[in-house]
């Protein structure tokens, strides 16, 4: 199955020329992006094919990080429509992909189900316990970016992005969009 094989070819690719400074960006999030989108196919009606087009938009979505910090995503289409035809996509294929990775883009814009899932998936961790700890690795990594430039601005910038965040799928409306917001009132009682 060639979505096995792609999966080793881009996580070799991310591990050996991704940035060390990408401490939220790295490999681990792009796997923990696959295994989400694996956890929607299961739980809700995805064809094989549209499996498959969804874990390859999962697999590629930040490989412009290789290249860029700032608009990365399209970076990350290039690639994909670079690479793509090797493994055998078809044109219409490779635009149904191109539009995932668009989808993940802040504010995210999802027009179809599979970019309503891969960017829930893509921001998961904002409804999981797992926030305190993924989101630390976020603001190291702004720091070394040079993106933001102190915990507070930090801070704010959490509280605006996750009051302004929407969930897309009834899944994450229902089990994560209860979480997110734990932190969210967290957050605002910390900073008020």
């Amino acid at each position: 199955m060639r979505i096995i094989e792609l999966k080793k070819m881009v996580t070799d690719k991310l591990k050996a020329e991704l940035s060390e400074k990408l401490t939220y960006h790295g490999v681990h999030h792009t796997l923990g992006v696959l295994d989400v989108c694996e956890d929607y196919i299961e739980r809700m009606n995805i064809t094989p094919k549209e499996a498959e087009l969804l874990q390859t938009a999962a697999l590629l979505h930040d490989t412009g990080f290789i290249w860029t910090y700032t608009e990365h995503e399209e970076r990350s289409i290039a690639y994909a429509r670079e690479i793509l035809p090797e493994w055998n996509y078809s044109q219409p294929e490779i635009e149904i992909i191109a539009g995932m990775i668009r989808s993940t883009k802040i504010p995210q814009k999802a027009n179809t189900v599979l970019e309503q899932i891969i960017g829930d998936a893509d921001l998961d961790y904002l409804g999981t316990d797992s926030f305190p700890e993924i989101s630390e690795t976020l603001y190291q990594e702004l720091e070394a970016f040079h993106k933001i430039q102190n915990r507070e601005e930090w801070e704010l910038l959490q509280i605006s992005f996750l009051t302004n965040h929407r969930f897309h799928t009834a899944y994450a409306r229902k089990y994560r969009e209860p979480v997110k917001q734990v932190f969210l009132q967290e957050l605002l009682s910390e900073n008020l």
